[in-house]
């Protein structure tokens, strides 16, 4: 029997591949010159991880969610400093979903969640330049009340 946490984590993974794929498309047009190469290379990887998803989904007897026609950006992107930040907002954000599927699953599953975290937090470090020690938990610790 399939854990629900894990079906849900992994269907919230895969949404989240789904708005990478969408946000990359993005990135590859307004990135500068000499990123694009790296654009074009984490649009493919995004790519593999949400078609390894899908299968892993439907492994878990689940029907995997559809990727919407469209996704809101989370700030406009005219030029290729804006497309820099939402590579690396794109990157946070997988981080932290990786993290939710790495506490939920099992088996291979798990372990290609901790891959998928560990891929989106390097490609986070280099579009950012900069890195944080527990990638994806970071966005879910509670607010400092002191």
């Amino acid at each position: 029997m399939t854990a629900p946490a894990a079906v849900t984590a992994a269907q919230a993974a895969l949404a989240a591949e789904h708005a990478a794929v969408y946000g990359y498309g993005v990135v590859g047009a307004r990135i500068e010159e000499e990123r694009a190469g790296d654009a074009r290379e984490a649009h493919e990887a995004h790519r593999a991880r949400r078609d390894a998803l899908t299968r892993a989904v439907r492994g878990l007897g689940a029907e995997p969610v559809a990727a919407a026609a469209a996704y809101a950006l989370p700030f406009a992107v005219p030029d290729g400093a804006a497309a820099l930040r939402l590579a690396t907002e794109l990157e946070r954000r997988l981080t932290a979903v990786y993290a939710d599927l790495v506490r939920a699953a099992t088996g291979d599953l798990r372990g290609e969640a901790a891959a998928g975290l560990r891929e989106a937090a390097v490609r986070a470090a280099r579009w950012d330049g900069g890195s944080v020690a527990f990638p994806g938990l970071t966005e879910r610790a509670a607010p400092d009340r002191s």
